[in-house]
């Protein structure tokens, strides 16, 4: 199955909001933290692979498309 999609705004940021359990999110922070980086930055890392992984190609409005 291949998706593509295309970001057409010039939006900078969308914001992505979950909930999860406190004593998690401590830990994934502490990780994070101990791994020079931040949550964030490592929830759309986990996200982009996770796209690749399943062979989703996605465009943002200022960059090429990205293949996976």
């Amino acid at each position: 199955m291949l998706l593509t999609y295309r970001h057409d705004r010039m939006e900078e940021k969308a914001r992505l909001t979950i909930l999860i359990d406190p004593a998690k999110k401590k830990a994934f922070e502490a990780l994070c933290s101990s791994q020079d980086t931040t949550s964030s930055q490592m929830v759309r890392r986990l996200i982009r692979q996770y796209l690749e992984k399943h062979g989703v190609v996605w465009q943002t409005a200022d960059r090429k498309a990205r293949k996976a």
